[in-house]
């Protein structure tokens, strides 16, 4: 008995492929589709090899996802870039005897080479014997910025100083303040959670707003407080020459702060005497 199949290769007759769903029995019939009739869908695998002579297609998917974009090169990260690094730079208040490179020295980045600090974060003198440093702020995290980022960045710590309370005044001026009020007592406060609120007090508005909104309706003789508990704080009050326990209270508070804090700072009482923060003398 003959076989039809006698003298038959199968692979010569129908191309092979492989079907990627059931086909759908309603369907119109294509007599051109290569699987039993039905046309792939848009987005399914090619039914035959790649031709390796085709021009490639730059903008072709890849295994099913988008090529990604490309990452940017070592000389457009803000660590080397001064361009993309200066809108990033903040001022940092720094406690007492915090050690660095002092940024008289490095007025032009040529002065950084022949120094053996400049792996140091840069340092200023701050006001009432805080240091001020400077930060490159990261995501969920700063960098405190030393004399290789200025080689980098090709620029000398007045450009930093310069861009960097910028950069401060730009955020202080959308940032809020806590206004807290209790009989004749008023506490203004900067608590943002963002780093830069003890440094709000190097800006020249600031210190002029407190002063203005502590003392404008306070009697005669009232004394602006201030207190630089943390990095995270700036708080002020109204001291009235009648009120001697508020004095003690704002200085225990201060105290507690910076003693429970992460980035403690300076737990001492400050002064506004004019523009001028000084160590409040009692």
């Amino acid at each position: 008995m003959s076989s039809d199949w006698s003298g038959r290769d199968p692979a010569d007759e129908v191309p092979g492929a492989l079907r990627d769903r059931a086909p759908d029995p309603l369907e119109p019939i294509d007599e051109n589709a290569p699987v039993s009739g039905h046309n792939l869908p848009p987005g399914a695998p090619p039914d035959h090899a790649p031709d390796h002579l085709e021009p490639i297609d730059e903008n072709a998917p890849v295994s099913g996802h988008n090529v990604p974009p490309p990452a940017p090169g070592v000389a457009e990260t803000p660590e080397h870039d001064w361009a993309t690094a200066q809108s990033q730079v903040f001022p940092l208040l720094r406690p007492m005897g915090t050690a660095g490179a002092p940024a008289a020295e490095l007025r032009e980045a040529a002065d950084v080479g022949g120094t053996a600090t400049h792996t140091q974060p840069i340092v200023d003198a701050g006001p009432a014997g805080l240091v001020v440093a400077y930060a490159l702020s990261a995501t969920g995290f700063d960098v405190l910025v030393n004399g290789e980022h200025l080689l980098s960045w090709g620029i000398g710590s007045r450009e930093l100083h310069d861009a960097a309370m910028r950069n401060l005044a730009a955020w202080s001026a959308e940032a809020p303040w806590t206004d807290e009020t209790s009989g004749p007592r008023r506490l203004l406060s900067s608590d943002t959670g963002e780093g830069r609120d003890a440094a709000r007090i190097l800006l020249p508005e600031v210190r002029d707003y407190l002063r203005s909104e502590l003392v404008r309706a306070a009697p005669g003789g009232t004394r602006t407080l201030v207190g630089l508990p943390e990095r995270h704080l700036l708080v002020a009050g109204a001291l009235a020459a009648e009120d001697s326990e508020f004095g003690a209270l704002f200085q225990e508070f201060v105290i507690e702060q910076s003693g429970g804090a992460d980035d403690p700072l300076d737990q001492r009482i400050f002064e506004l005497a004019g523009d001028e923060l000084l160590a409040f003398e009692g």
